[in-house]
């Protein structure tokens, strides 16, 4: 496996399977697990490893980015009032709408 790197990431174990590249956003979380889009960096204040805004929805059983559906469960008080800002600009970080764009490929951890 010479020029590959594994990261481990985790993922709720009723997450669906990755969609292929281009193809919708099904909420795997795959992407926002591995490392958060540019506006996720600033809320998770890192630019490698998971989103701290990545949320699980047990009602829709899949992820959802915190920032376009809560917003201000995950903003400082101070900014509270820009909620509905970021969460236009957390849909367009996202690129939500345009099918799924992460290149990783996740593999089931081996026994």
């Amino acid at each position: 496996m010479i020029g590959r790197v594994q990261r481990v990431i985790h993922l709720h174990p009723d997450a669906p399977v990755k969609p292929a590249t281009r193809l919708p956003c099904n909420g795997c979380g795959v992407c926002c697990a591995s490392e958060p889009c540019p506006i996720g960096a600033l809320v998770s204040r890192r630019i490698d490893g998971a989103c701290d805004a990545l949320e699980w929805s047990d009602e829709e059983e899949r992820y959802r980015c915190g920032l376009v559906a809560q917003p201000r469960e995950h903003l400082p008080r101070t900014l509270a009032f820009a909620a509905p800002w970021i969460a236009r600009q957390a849909l367009r970080m996202i690129s939500a709408g345009s099918g799924c764009d992460c290149t990783l490929e996740p593999v089931e951890p081996a026994d």
